[in-house]
């Protein structure tokens, strides 16, 4: 067995046509097929059934395909690690981090990262919780800024809590409240219509918990956006939205009203994958995130509404 036949097999199975794969591979159709029936020989089992032009997995390709992904992703962080040894003077490292942490937390993270390593290749993706822990489950990140689900993280997962994040209500015109000059309670939301962020991110389950531990569901006025486009959608006047209280400073036609306590209240966790070997680039870059954390907690630089955990 191959490394380059166990390539060609993922990018087979993740198209489901041979052509095709053999274009994202860089080789010739007949060329991939040959590579995939030695695979097949050498295994004693076909991994692919072909009908009518349909491409799926057998029994046995289902049980190989997470095996020979994770096989790769190891196989490259071997590579980088070794790469890296010099003194951090090659290498990459992935960070992954939710849209309000992606534009207050990360930031000072990565120039202090770029100030002490300026040949290291920095790559950051930005997206909900639940899409971060995917991708470092698929070893596309090497650290991501996640939010703890109140159900646990995925098994496959090392995340460490390391701060606590307060959520407000976005508005343009003040919320009522049930007593008037009393504090916003999310039982005040319920008559209110509310702009929801999409599959995917925590803030969504978060929200809804929220209202659904309340007693109510909430009244959608739109469904499905991105940070940005739920502020805006806001700003619009369409509606309410359960935000980081830090993504609605810069916001000047956004008026922002805490919670009374206890509010809605979030984890940060910094998560990796539990049976990688963190690169020499990932563990330099969790230990700068943890530096600035405990600097930014003893000067009150943290964002507005994260606070430290005890």
């Amino acid at each position: 067995m191959q490394l380059h036949q166990l390539k060609y097999f993922v990018a087979v199975a993740e198209v489901r046509h041979f052509t095709q794969a053999a274009d994202l591979v860089g080789i010739t159709q007949p060329s991939l097929s040959k590579q995939i029936h030695a695979l097949e020989d050498t295994l004693g089992a076909p991994l692919f059934e072909r009908v009518r032009g349909n491409i799926t997995l057998t029994a046995a390709g289902e049980v190989l395909l997470p095996l020979a992904k994770r096989i790769l992703a190891d196989v490259e962080t071997a590579t980088r690690e070794v790469q890296e040894l010099v003194g951090l003077r090659r290498g990459r490292v992935r960070l992954g981090a939710t849209p309000s942490l992606a534009t207050s937390l990360a930031p000072p993270v990565l120039r202090r990262f770029r100030d002490a390593h300026p040949t290291v290749d920095l790559r950051m993706e930005e997206g909900g919780s639940q899409d971060l822990v995917r991708d470092l489950l698929r070893g596309d990140l090497d650290l991501a800024l996640i939010i703890m689900p109140a159900q646990g993280t995925d098994p496959g997962l090392r995340a460490d809590p390391i701060l606590t994040e307060s959520l407000v209500v976005a508005s343009v015109d003040p919320v009522p409240t049930a007593t008037p000059g009393a504090d916003l309670r999310i039982t005040d939301l319920r008559d209110q219509p509310m702009v929801m962020f999409r599959e995917g991110y925590d803030l969504r389950d978060a929200t809804l918990q929220a209202c659904r531990d309340a007693g109510f569901e909430p009244t959608l006025s739109v469904d499905g956006g991105e940070m940005d486009a739920v502020l805006s959608f806001v700003e619009a006047g369409l509606g309410i939205a359960v935000v980081p209280g830090m993504v609605v400073a810069r916001r000047a036609g956004v008026r922002v009203t805490r919670l009374a306590p206890p509010g809605v209240r979030r984890t940060i966790a910094v998560a990796r994958r539990r049976d990688a070997v963190p690169t020499h680039a990932g563990r330099e870059l969790r230990r700068i995130l943890l530096d600035y954390v405990h600097t930014a907690t003893a000067t009150a630089q943290l964002p507005p509404g994260v606070e430290p955990l005890p």
